[in-house]
């Protein structure tokens, strides 16, 4: 309703082209189309500047160039502008959004001292189910560079705990196996203890709320956000900077590119191809041997 509002808008009060007006519905569709994947409940209402940033890196990362990112921005807040001024939304997601000025925005992470104070530190977690569930969370995400759908879409045959591995549903429906250490195994074992008490036996979500339902995506947003505000002051506070930060601490401690390529389901490269020969081993053992908490 709100899109066809500003498209007739377009049409019949500024009088644009049909080209132009084409051009906006395809982006905001697309764009529409991006954040429904991330959280069916979310609406053009809802939508936060988390959101629109996490859309950016997305973008970049499938190749998209700056040029389009810029196109696709200009579309959403001149869209936003007419929303507030008839009083549709009561807030704009993209004010004071920077596009990226290069063909690849630098991805933000967080300190590994930052990171360890979080994980380790004293009172960091409410002494609860929903702390210990968000304490697992927050490491699984560092641990093994999950996405957030790919978090939350976890059923409970998806975490082997006998042979350390999670089996990971990712985009495109592909599945890939990401081992994880004896500090993830550790927090997934006391989880697991607990999600006993509050999900159903036929439940087979792995994470949970209190109620025993499947976790929603923007529940997760909500909690990382403010968890990494306890440790880091900058801006981006999201399960996509903490993929970032799995990647940056491989690599800092020696991982090869190609390993940590594999963990964390690329499919598209734009300097290298995809390297397909690494085994499942070598990826583990890279993995236990690079990771600062495997």
């Amino acid at each position: 309703m709100l899109l066809k509002a500003f498209l007739d808008y377009l049409r019949y009060e500024r009088g644009a082209s049909e080209k132009t007006i084409l051009s906006y519905r395809s982006d905001l569709m697309a764009f529409e189309s991006f954040y429904k994947s991330l959280d069916s409940e979310l609406s053009w209402d809802t939508l936060d500047v988390d959101v629109v940033r996490e859309w950016v890196v997305s973008t970049m990362e499938r190749g998209g160039k700056a040029t389009s990112v810029k196109r696709h921005l200009s579309a959403l807040r001149s869209f936003y502008r007419f929303l507030l001024r008839r009083g549709y939304v009561e807030h704009n997601p993209v004010q004071g959004l920077v596009a990226p000025k290069g063909e690849r925005p630098l991805p933000a992470f967080v300190r590994e001292e930052e990171m360890t104070r979080l994980l380790d530190g004293d009172g960091m977690f409410a002494d609860t189910f929903d702390g210990r569930r968000d304490h697992l969370i927050i490491a699984m995400f560092y641990e093994t560079g999950l996405r957030l759908s790919e978090l939350v879409g976890l059923n409970v045959q998806d975490v082997d705990t006998a042979a350390q591995v999670l089996r990971v549903v990712g985009k495109g429906n592909k599945q890939r196996n990401v081992p994880f250490g004896p500090g993830l195994l550790h927090l997934i074992n006391i989880y697991i203890g607990e999600r006993a008490g509050q999900a159903d036996a036929a439940e087979e979500s792995f994470f949970v709320t209190r109620d025993g339902h499947r976790l929603k995506h923007a529940r997760v947003r909500a909690m990382v956000k403010q968890q990494l505000g306890l440790v880091t002051l900058q801006q981006k506070r999201t399960p996509h900077v903490l993929r970032h930060t799995f990647a940056t601490s491989m690599l800092n401690h020696h991982a090869d590119l190609q390993s940590v390529k594999e963990l964390l389901g690329h499919e598209k490269l734009s300097t290298t191809e995809i390297y397909t020969h690494t085994t499942f081993e070598e990826l583990k053992k890279a993995y236990n041997a690079a990771h600062p908490r495997a």
